[in-house]
């Protein structure tokens, strides 16, 4: 959708916490998107590599520090993208970063295309 508001969360989970992770966010992506504006909301586990260009990409064999996963979250409106981002901290934020190395990081802005 041109001119729509999304962002892109990264999150790097700890390798004994990958189950509860995706368990949790499999509830969390349901709520997601019930909130207003919401377009659409996808995950993505990192677990394969480019090795060459052309090739498929090669599975992951071992973790070395976590497991990172990605979120693209898309609004109607960066209004509604605010209110929609206050209610994940409150709701989920405490829940989610006992599972990870670190804070989960989060990029944001218009859609070019």
């Amino acid at each position: 959708m041109k001119n729509s508001f999304s962002e892109v969360k990264i999150f790097q989970v700890k390798p004994d916490k990958l189950d509860e992770f995706e368990k949790i966010i499999t509830v969390i992506a349901e709520e997601q998107k019930q909130q207003e504006g919401c377009i659409d909301i996808k995950y993505v586990k990192r677990f394969f590599t480019l090795d060459e260009i052309g090739k498929p990409p090669r599975e992951l064999t071992k973790i070395v520090k976590c497991v990172k996963y990605f979120s693209y979250w898309e609004f109607d409106s960066k209004e509604n993208y605010g209110k929609a981002i206050e209610w994940f901290f409150k709701a989920h934020e405490k829940e989610i970063q006992k599972l990870l190395i670190m804070p989960f990081d989060i990029n944001c802005g218009n859609s070019v295309c």
